[in-house]
């Protein structure tokens, strides 16, 4: 069968042959046994009523077997056999050129470089998931293949539940993601509830079709790796950042510290994924010797060199061994994926990788010990740094959450609202006031031609349109605008593309519609092929996380998620292709609410339409919500924007004199 017959048939006729476990390939560690006997038998009929019943006596002892190995059902069996990859889109079967887009789209969250898990549907952060089991992906593209502009496929975290009569200005695909009732969503809730089979955690981008790898994260890093030492009012050259993980989001780290030009010491327990990242020159070098490591970091500083080290090991070790070496750490931070700490997002200290994973299934409670016992200890390490000044920063991966649910030392002496913790969120400190507030966040583009040239092209026209902005633009943006001019001018150079021929900037709305608007001409002169545009949940509008992407709003709604259902809403009647909305994305389970889309820009008036009206709400929602909360920028932006648009009318605040209490 050809590619596009096999996505047309679906899930297959006749039962494809049993497939080998490939042990070359990075999979994820298996759950925790979590179902009693009742719920065992019930996941299995979830699993089997993709499939008719006079395969089930086959699939059954199978599916058993998975279930009690990896602690879920995957469908092994059902995977393609074709690269998964995005193709040019023109390669993709069906009726609906956004329909192709987004089947584009998915195929690049689980292509083999981009993804973490592939053969497990997990694109990043240890469990977030593109599907739950390969009947969900099959069934998936082919009502993708099958749609047309008059229909939406609406989606139950992973589970298709099928085409529904529409109309064309409405979403081709509705996402939700473990969109579970309050009071469960605590952790085991999610593991048990996928382990039947009925939710899943689509991390911020995996389950919304819009991760382009860890370039996504790359461009932030940046910005927040030379705003930390802009706050420290020193050059990043020959300045030592310290964090941890190499995984699908934190090994965008070392990279950002070459661009930064700094010193960057990145530690990682998984040799394989520390391997990959070397592969892909993501990180200069490898250490495993921690003397060796010392020795290596002095001779950077002194040397004001530009380099990326690996240590493959523990991060505990790092801060510990550096500070009995009285080795100056300048700005620290972390990056593992405390979301998910008893699976896999954290590994102990003085265990190997192996004995981690093999104690995380088999006795998890020793492992969650253990794991609070070491998050105890890098809290301690760190504070001997940071007495000696060292700036240290939470990056919004739950370390101080889950450090002060430990007992770690981690609060602060004397805490204010919103302020508990000694240490800042990234957000609180760099990523909200300088970027947030003023509607400064993740604009991304993928060219679904897949060609270089086009995204050469592409970046040529964003370029263009940042240095005409700038000429125009207020004080108070300046620095924003000449980073990301800067960046975008190198993006070729630091060869960021992983996957697909994608790109990614920091723009206000300003910048995103005309940078949008140029790429529809663009298309429309037949310079370049069909656009999607995206953004990561990580933005001004798209995400409610006290902990981090709104953790900078102080008037005591952080813990609302009011602006992340509006954004999803607002986008899906605005002309978004697709819309998504998560529980969980970039902090855990319960601790989020985010929602993103995806739009296809195909050269038409219609496009162009719908890019005004679309981006212009997706940015200031959230805007306006900042501004409500008194956040000084966020005032400033938006009443720019209302006097751009008249029919803008926001509610503003009265500012309230403290001397009168």
């Amino acid at each position: 069968m050809t590619f596009q017959e096999q996505i047309q048939q679906g899930i297959p006729s006749q039962l494809p042959t049993s497939r080998p476990y490939e042990t070359n390939i990075n999979h994820a560690p298996k759950r925790k046994e979590i179902l009693g006997d009742e719920e065992k038998k019930l996941a299995l009929k979830n699993a089997l009523r993709y499939f008719e019943p006079q395969f089930h006596a086959e699939l059954l002892p199978e599916f058993k077997e998975e279930l009690e190995k990896y602690g879920r059902i995957y469908m092994y069996r059902f995977r393609p056999d074709y690269e998964m990859k995005a193709r040019p889109i023109a390669e993709y079967p069906g009726k609906s050129e956004q329909a192709k887009a987004i089947m584009l789209m998915i195929q690049n969250n689980l292509d083999y470089s981009v993804a973490q898990h592939p053969h497990e549907l997990i694109t990043y952060g240890g469990n977030g998931a593109v599907f739950s089991n390969w009947a969900q992906y099959l069934l998936t593209m082919k009502y993708l293949s099958e749609m047309t502009d008059e229909q939406t496929l609406v989606m139950y975290s992973g589970h298709p539940m099928g085409l529904f009569p529409s109309h064309k200005d409405a979403p081709r695909v509705v996402v939700t993601n473990g969109m579970m009732i309050p009071n469960y969503s605590k952790p085991d809730d999610w593991e048990k509830f996928n382990a039947l089979g009925v939710t899943q955690y689509g991390q911020m981008t995996a389950g919304s079709y819009m991760y382009i790898g860890p370039q996504g994260i790359v461009h932030g890093t940046t910005i927040t790796v030379l705003n930390a030492f802009r706050k420290i009012h020193k050059e990043p050259k020959g300045g030592l950042f310290v964090t941890s993980g190499l995984g699908g989001m934190s090994g965008a780290q070392p990279k950002a510290g070459n661009i930064a030009g700094c010193v960057t010491v990145c530690a990682e327990v998984n040799p394989k994924i520390t391997k990959i990242r070397h592969d892909q020159k993501w990180v200069n070098e490898i250490h495993e010797n921690l003397d060796e490591l010392v020795a290596r970091v002095r001779q950077a500083q002194e040397d004001k060199e530009t380099v990326s080290l690996a240590y493959l090991g523990n991060i505990v070790e790092v801060w510990e061994k550096f500070d009995q070496e009285n080795l100056r750490i300048d700005i620290g931070s972390d990056q593992t994926s405390l979301h998910n700490p008893w699976a896999g997002g954290y590994y102990p200290v003085g265990q190997s990788f192996e004995e981690s994973n093999k104690m995380m299934a088999e006795d998890p409670e020793l492992f969650k010990d253990k794991v609070q016992e070491t998050l105890r200890r890098h809290a301690a390490a760190i504070n001997k740094h940071t007495e000696k000044g060292t700036y240290f920063f939470d990056y919004g991966n739950a370390f101080l959450l889950e450090a002060s649910r430990a007992g770690a030392d981690v609060m602060a002496e004397n805490p204010t609202l919103g302020r508990e913790f000694k240490f800042p969120s990234y957000v609180q400190d760099i990523m909200g006031p300088m970027c947030f507030d003023y509607g400064f966040g993740p604009f991304r583009w993928v060219c679904t031609s897949g060609k270089p040239e086009d995204l050469q092209k592409t970046d040529d026209i964003a370029c263009a349109v940042l240095e005409e902005i700038q000429q125009n633009s207020p004080e108070e943006i300046q620095q924003q605008m000449k980073d990301n001019i800067q960046w975008i001018k190198g993006a070729q150079e630091n060869k960021l593309v992983v996957g697909s021929q994608a790109r990614i900037l920091y723009a206000d709305a300003e910048g995103r519609m005309k940078i949008a608007e140029a790429f529809n001409k663009a298309i429309k002169n037949g310079e370049i092929g069909p656009v999607v545009l995206g953004r990561d949940h990580h933005d001004v509008s798209g995400t409610d996380s006290p902990y981090r992407e709104t953790s900078n709003i102080y008037d005591g709604s952080r813990f609302t998620a009011d602006m992340a259902i509006h954004n999803v809403i607002g986008d899906s009647f605005r002309g978004a292709t697709w819309v998504s909305i998560h529980n969980g994305g970039g902090v855990g389970w319960g601790e989020v609410i985010n929602g993103g889309f995806g739009m296809l820009l195909d050269g038409s008036d219609d496009a162009d339409r719908r890019l005004k009206s679309m981006l212009f709400w997706d940015v200031n929602n959230g805007i306006s919500r900042r501004s409500w909360a008194r956040n000084e920028g966020a005032i400033f932006a938006i009443k720019r924007a209302m006097e751009v648009e008249p029919n803008l009318k926001v509610t503003l605040p009265n500012i309230v004199d403290d001397n009168l209490f």
